[in-house]
């Protein structure tokens, strides 16, 4: 276990390194820091001393990767590609470019708390309500609740998230008045404003995850343990909730681990939609207003995200099923 933590984290690194590398030669490949300068000053008649104030206000004045005026070490660690790309590494992410320049890493902290406040109750419940909606429409396959719990899965995830956004602020906030139609608050006040989303979030994603958890269970029901379990007496509910669910837990933590790196991030829609001032908001407010400072710091954090993630989904590979063995 041990020796493939230490493997996974040595290619996390390199990873790492290759997504960060990349992500600043496309940035500033597309993008000299000059038509940076012009896009955050915004107007068509900018002057050159505006774009190299605005240069030396956040570092851009510099080379891009060496440094041939400074001495030493200076020559490398006075580059662009170290003060906005290397600096990563340690989680150092800097100032935004936007006029404002605010702290990345301080915006990062704050925000990612309200988006967590949002999706951990999201993730959970989308876990719960799924796989006991799968298990339901399996215990009773082949029949007229099978059928129209399938119709209504398929029916569910045909339909865009905008349109329970659009229908379910229309109704629940605009006609019956339960709850704010957007907005956030901090404490405890959060929870009025975020109950709308998370249930639409939930009921976006249901459709989808409950037909797709009903097809790994049933691949499981017709093999030979389960045939042997019936034969020894057992009743149904039990064959599904012991055995079957349980060898079916292993795609079902793949499927429902590829959301982790989410909970963190936020969601871009449904943030933005109801004015939740989380990551997901971050990163359309960073796009929008050009700050590529931002985006390249989120794209970089999502990248660490997903690697831990699937580090994570790996362990628990082991603690669902003792026969998988981590080398």
């Amino acid at each position: 276990m041990t020796s493939y933590l230490l493997r996974r984290l040595g290619y996390a690194l390199l990873i790492l390194v290759g997504v960060n590398l990349l992500t600043f030669f496309l940035f500033f490949t597309v993008n000299t820091p000059d038509d940076m300068a012009r896009l955050n000053i915004g107007g068509k008649r900018v002057t050159q001393e505006q774009i190299d104030k605005w240069k030396a206000e956040r570092g851009y004045d510099k080379p891009l990767y060496w440094n041939d005026k400074a001495q030493g070490r200076e020559k490398l660690t006075q580059t662009i590609v170290w003060e906005r790309s290397v600096s990563l590494m340690a989680l150092e992410f800097g100032r935004s470019d936007a006029r404002n320049a605010v702290d990345i890493g301080h915006e990062i902290k704050v925000r990612m708390g309200v988006s967590l406040q949002l999706a951990v109750p999201v993730f959970i419940l989308q876990l719960i309500f799924s796989t006991g909606m799968a298990v339901l429409l399996v215990f009773f396959r082949h029949s007229r609740i099978d059928f129209w719990g399938v119709v209504l899965c398929v029916l569910m995830l045909s339909i865009s998230a905008l349109f329970y956004i659009i229908v379910g602020q229309y109704l629940f906030a605009r006609v019956l008045r339960l709850v704010p139609i957007s907005g956030y608050a901090p404490g405890l006040d959060a929870v009025k404003f975020l109950l709308l989303p998370v249930f639409l979030s939930l009921l976006a994603r249901l459709g989808g995850e409950a037909r797709l958890y009903r097809a790994m269970l049933l691949e499981e029901v017709g093999k030979d343990y389960v045939r042997t379990a019936r034969a020894k007496g057992i009743a149904e509910h039990w064959v599904l909730l012991r055995h079957v669910l349980r060898n079916a837990l292993i795609p079902i933590i793949t499927s429902a681990g590829s959301y982790l790196p989410y909970v963190f991030l936020g969601s871009l829609v449904f943030e933005s939609f109801f004015g939740i001032p989380g990551l997901g908001t971050f990163v359309i407010e960073a796009i929008s207003g050009q700050d590529f400072a931002i985006v390249r710091s989120m794209v970089f954090l999502g990248a660490a995200l997903y690697i831990a993630s699937n580090v994570l989904i790996d362990l628990a590979y082991t603690w669902v099923d003792p026969r998988v063995r981590l080398t």
